[in-house]
């Protein structure tokens, strides 16, 4: 045999290696290795044939239509886009992802920078502050600490324009009805002359100006505060600030509340009694031996309401008692360390406070096909975890607590490794 022989693949595996190229070039190319020129294209006639007249069907005009979309192309570099002819992919696999500390939502540097920073604004804005608690009653501090928290106190860019963002999410996204719907309440926004196309800014999810609301959330709460004609949340910061306080009124703010407490649990008190469902006054939790840290007193105005235990990391952090106004900071952003991030940055603008007194200790390296299977076992044996997604939520911390004391343990309330197998 030759050396060029040797070189050359015999027939049979020629072949077979040809078959190989040839179905690899059939199989279907990743979403962004398509024809995007092509999917340029589908989109414009998505613009044109579908969504222009559910549009006017709600009001928009051609020339509204022609100015918010004059040059407007896909943004390919949105995340959870599914382009045509793609399947959505898989939802991504989290059994083996780690879930931390709830103490690294909570980072100190920046929570001072932002206090320092919402004191000085707290005061330039003093009067407006004022008018907008004496109208919609929710405190000054709060409003600064959402403001805050939401884009900087005004400073953080928004590259993106939001018509661009929600057009390219109604066209291909995993959630294209609800952007579709946001679109079209973006239109709106431009058709009564409240802002224009270039002036719409966002964050790549279609969230506007410095309160970072979606357009649905833009017509139902913000607010002409400066009187100036037309709500304004990208430019005027009255507006912006009244806005915010509008939206929590709105959803259930209580005047002359505050969103909550840290405390003392006692350890003869069991931690398995958090959740808004298990609330009574706070004169009841008091009266079993709970106290605010630093032995400071609850406001006389307390005692008598409502307040809900809160052990976000059980025994291993800071505790609290918690108001329903807690549940309203919820409603800007659905997360328990968000509401208590807000809190605690609210009352170092407007009170000098520091970092919670009780420190969050390390809960260990869990993963959440672990905490799953503890939310399974326990879910077998008739409690209620709330949601069963390997996510430690106050019904599963409130569970494992009152398994953990039918079984002879002292409860934590959080899921940790020296529990892995023993609920079956």
């Amino acid at each position: 045999m030759s050396k060029l022989d040797l070189l050359r693949p015999a027939g049979r595996l020629r072949r077979l290696l040809l078959a190989i190229a040839t179905a690899g070039m059939l199989l279907p190319l990743p979403a962004f290795a398509q024809n995007k020129p092509d999917v340029e294209k589908q989109f414009q006639r998505w613009i044109a044939s579908d969504l222009s007249p559910q549009a006017k069907k709600a009001g928009i005009s051609e020339a509204t239509l022609k100015a918010a979309f004059e040059g407007i192309t896909l943004n390919w570099d949105l995340p959870d886009l599914v382009p045509p002819g793609t399947t959505p992919p898989k939802e991504q696999d989290q059994t083996q992802a780690e879930f931390s500390s709830p103490g690294a939502y909570f980072s100190e540097k920046r929570l001072q920078m932002l206090a320092t920073t919402g004191k000085g604004l707290a005061t330039t804005y003093a009067s407006t502050l004022k008018q907008i608690e004496a109208a919609y009653g929710v405190p000054g501090e709060i409003v600064v600490a959402i403001w805050g928290r939401e884009s900087g106190f005004g400073k953080a860019k928004l590259p993106y324009s939001a018509i661009q963002v929600l057009a390219t999410k109604a066209f291909m996204s995993t959630r294209k009805d609800m952007f579709r719907d946001e679109l079209i309440d973006a239109l709106t926004m431009v058709e009564r002359g409240d802002v224009s196309p270039s002036i719409m800014k966002g964050s790549w999810a279609g969230a506007l100006g410095q309160p970072q609301f979606m357009p649905s959330s833009y017509l139902k709460y913000a607010v002409d505060f400066d009187k100036d004609g037309h709500p304004d949340i990208w430019n005027s910061v009255p507006d912006a600030l009244a806005s915010i306080a509008h939206y929590l009124q709105e959803k259930g703010w209580q005047r002359g509340r505050d969103w909550g407490f840290e405390v003392n649990i006692p350890v003869y008190v069991t931690c398995a009694q958090e959740g808004p469902d298990l609330a009574k006054p706070i004169s009841s939790w008091a009266g079993s031996g709970i106290t605010r840290v630093s032995s400071k007193a609850f406001p006389n105005s307390d005692l008598k309401a409502n307040g809900m235990m809160l052990v976000p990391a059980g025994r291993n952090g800071p505790e609290f008692l918690v108001t329903p106004n807690f549940y309203v900071l919820k409603e800007y952003n659905n997360s328990d360390l968000y509401a208590l991030f807000i809190g605690n940055l609210a009352d170092r603008i407007a009170h000098g406070a520091g970092p919670f007194e009780q420190p969050w200790r390390d809960v260990g390296k869990m993963l959440r096909s672990d905490v799953l299977a503890m939310q399974k076992a326990l879910v077998a044996k008739g409690y209620d975890v709330g949601n069963v997604d390997g996510l430690p939520g106050y019904k599963t911390r409130r569970s494992l607590g009152d398994w953990q004391t039918k079984n002879g343990m002292a409860p934590t309330c959080y899921p940790d490794a020296s529990l892995k197998g023993k609920i079956r």
